[in-house]
């Protein structure tokens, strides 16, 4: 149920009914006044031409501010793009490969995306690597949304940092197996949804990985690191499935996807009145491993400022410190000075200009030194949002995924996407 202001300015919507909640754009800006509430809605709100998420904790309130970029359809305006029609009683017949629950379920998000990318979405099976508080979101995300099949493998047991930002968990569930524990949980939020886990971390491994891959549509990683994300993208490039992956490292957070050659629908901004709204388009990704190689050469000054280069230097920065460490993530103020010399280095080769960034901030670099090991609550429900809108939003062909590096920064509530060694 959407209501509208008299100016248009605010619409608040119920999150239960928009799974994922809002859908990522080009760039984020800080919301200079917090959204109107209006009723008793959930925490998504939206103005006329961005979307507006809101994350709150008991101490700690997010406003960030992206870019309307979900398909919302005008209802005068002809599209080349069947949709479901308006009248209730009408969905269910249209809908020859639904059942009548799933219908009725789904019925007032088909009214949002449109019946062919329900059952996009309804026949793909997804692959999700590790289960903590950035997967948590997302997966509570994707099946509410009505995927077909989710798969999860994770070899871990319930530790009790888990437990602020793992909601599928409690506490008489330290010390079990994360899946055993998590999977009656994310079972009851769909019925509809077939559940599959998998404990054992073998399935990660070579040849295994690629056999399991191949009886996927999608992949996604999360809090992994570089190196083995490198590795998992290059199976998936090499036999042709997408590849998202995401986590977060105390405030900050990023999601990467490699989506190979991705057709969507979006709305063609210059068509004329009377003309079909929506087009074809063609986004040709990289992979990781090219795209930490990017240059930031003949960018300018604004162009550098607006995709916030401080936060994506850093994160590659503990990306390189987890490569030379064996994995693991700084969690020390002796891990600074190394972090910080990682950075700059990385900023050097990457030609950043000069006018904007010439060496990582060192508040930035000293609080990551101390935080990154650590989940934060509010950062994981943005990300995993994010991520799972995003996954859903390349399953249905909808509108342009995320080209190709998010990153959010919690200490500002904004976050940015960089194009990264794409075409």
């Amino acid at each position: 149920m959407l209501t509208t202001l008299p100016n248009d300015e605010d619409v608040v919507v119920n999150s239960d009914h928009l799974p994922g909640g809002p859908s990522g754009g080009h760039v984020f800006a800080n919301l200079t006044r917090p959204p109107v509430a209006l009723n008793d809605f959930g925490p998504y709100a939206f103005c006329s031409n961005h979307d507006i998420l809101t994350c709150q904790t008991l101490s700690l309130i997010f406003h960030v501010c992206i870019p309307r970029t979900y398909p919302v359809m005008d209802a005068h305006e002809p599209t080349n793009v069947s949709q479901p029609n308006s009248s209730t009683s009408e969905v269910p017949q249209a809908v020859n490969n639904l059942t009548e629950e799933e219908a009725s379920r789904y019925d007032r998000q088909m009214r949002l995306w449109g019946l062919e990318a329900q059952q996009r979405m309804r026949n793909a099976t997804i692959l999700v690597v590790r289960l903590k508080g950035t997967a948590t979101e997302a997966i509570k995300n994707m099946v509410l949304a009505g995927i077909g099949k989710l798969v999860i493998v994770d070899n871990e047991k319930v530790a009790e940092e888990d437990l602020g930002a793992g909601f599928l968990f409690r506490d008489e569930d330290v010390g079990k197996k994360r899946l055993d524990a998590a999977k009656s949980r994310v079972e009851s939020l769909n019925p509809l949804v077939t559940v599959e886990t998998i404990p054992d971390a073998s399935v990660l491994q070579d040849d295994a990985f690629e056999v399991l891959v191949r009886t996927v549509d999608l992949v996604c990683v999360t809090d992994w690191d570089r190196d083995g994300l490198i590795r998992m993208n290059d199976v998936c490039r090499r036999i042709g499935k997408p590849f998202y992956a995401g986590g977060t490292y105390g405030l900050l957070g990023y999601i990467f996807c490699d989506l190979l050659s991705h057709d969507y629908i979006a709305p063609d901004r210059s068509a004329v009145k009377d003309a079909p709204k929506n087009v074809k388009k063609t986004a040709v990704y990289s992979p990781l491993r090219a795209a930490i190689r990017h240059r930031w050469s003949g960018l300018t000054k604004r162009q550098t400022k607006e995709v916030n280069p401080a936060v994506v230097f850093t994160i590659l920065a503990i990306w390189q410190y987890q490569s030379l460490h064996g994995g693991h993530l700084p969690d020390d103020d002796g891990a600074a000075a190394e972090l910080h010399s990682i950075a700059n280095s990385l900023i050097t080769e990457a030609d950043v200009n000069k006018q904007v960034l010439t060496e990582a901030p060192k508040p930035l670099i000293d609080a990551i030194a101390t935080t990154a090991a650590y989940e934060f609550s509010p950062v994981c429900a943005i990300v995993g949002g994010m991520l799972a809108q995003d996954i859903l939003k390349a399953l249905a062909a909808r509108e342009p995924p995320i080209a190709n590096f998010f990153a959010f920064d919690g200490n500002t509530g904004g976050g940015t996407v960089t194009r990264m060694n794409m075409p």
